[in-house]
C-alpha cells in the first residue's frame, strides 16, 4: 500500500522540507561550519531544492494519474506551479519573516533548478529509453 504512494509521499515531504528551511529562523542553532566558504552556495542549494521539485513533482503526477496525464502536460504543470511556488516563498519570505530575506536571485535560480529538472524528467522517459511514462 505505501508503495504505491511513495513518490506522493516524497513529494509532500520535499514541499514541506522547503518551506521549512524558506522560513523558519535557524539563528538559535549553532551551525558553525568553520572556514567552509563556498561561493554562490544559496543558489547551488535554491537550484538543487528546485530541481528535486520538479523531478519529483512529475513523478508525483505520474503515479497519481497512472500515467494518464501526458509527460509535456505534466511538465508544464509542474513547471508552472515550481516557479509560482517558489515566488510564492520569497514573497512570504519578505512579508512575514524578520531575519529571511527575498532575493531575485534565488528565483531566477530556483527557476533554472526546476526547468533542469525537467529537462532531466523528459530525457528520462524520452523514447531511446527503456521506461515509459505510461503504465
Amino acid at each position: 500500500m505505501l508503495k504505491t504512494y511513495i513518490f506522493t509521499i516524497l513529494f509532500l515531504s520535499w514541499i514541506l522540507f522547503i518551506t521549512m528551511l524558506s522560513l523558519f529562523s535557524f539563528s538559535d542553532f549553532n551551525l558553525d561550519v568553520g572556514e567552509l566558504n563556498i561561493p554562490y552556495a544559496d543558489k547551488i542549494t535554491h537550484f538543487t531544492f528546485y530541481l528535486v521539485f520538479s523531478i519529483l513533482g512529475c513523478l508525483f503526477l505520474r503515479e497519481r494519474t497512472q500515467g494518464g496525464i501526458a509527460l509535456r502536460k505534466s511538465t508544464v504543470i509542474i513547471g508552472f506551479a515550481a516557479v509560482f511556488y517558489g515566488m510564492f516563498i520569497e514573497i512570504l519570505q519578505h512579508t512575514i519573516t524578520i531575519d529571511r530575506m527575498a532575493e531575485f536571485g534565488d528565483v531566477i535560480a530556483n527557476t533554472l533548478g526546476a526547468i533542469v529538472g525537467l529537462v532531466l524528467i523528459k530525457w528520462y522517459f524520452s523514447k531511446e529509453r527503456p521506461l515509459k511514462w505510461k503504465f
